[in-house]
């Protein structure tokens, strides 16, 4: 018995990246820069804390440095609001 040939998958070609459109939205970039901010302040916090790690700053800074980063994970997939889809109707006038 001969084995069957399987055909190749056809060629999957990716949609070419136009270089007008942005890859980050302007609410993504302000996003991940609330991030890198939130996350050089609890880098920060991090020079207040004690050896043994008992004091405020050691309980609160590994939540800011981590919130930063899930900002940062946010930024980069949060697209820009979607455009009105019409604008407001006129008032009607009054009779």
């Amino acid at each position: 018995m001969t084995k069957k040939m399987k055909t190749p998958p056809p060629a999957v070609h990716p949609r070419p990246v136009s270089l007008s459109e942005p890859i980050l939205s302007k609410r993504g970039k302000i996003v991940i820069a609330a991030g890198i901010v939130t996350a050089a302040v609890g880098f920060f916090l991090v020079t207040f804390t004690d050896p043994a790690g008992q004091n405020w700053a050691s309980n609160l800074c590994p939540f800011v440095i981590l919130g930063g980063y899930a900002l940062i994970g946010v930024g980069i997939v949060v697209p820009d609001p979607a455009p009105p889809s019409s604008p407001p109707n006129p008032p009607l006038p009054q009779r």
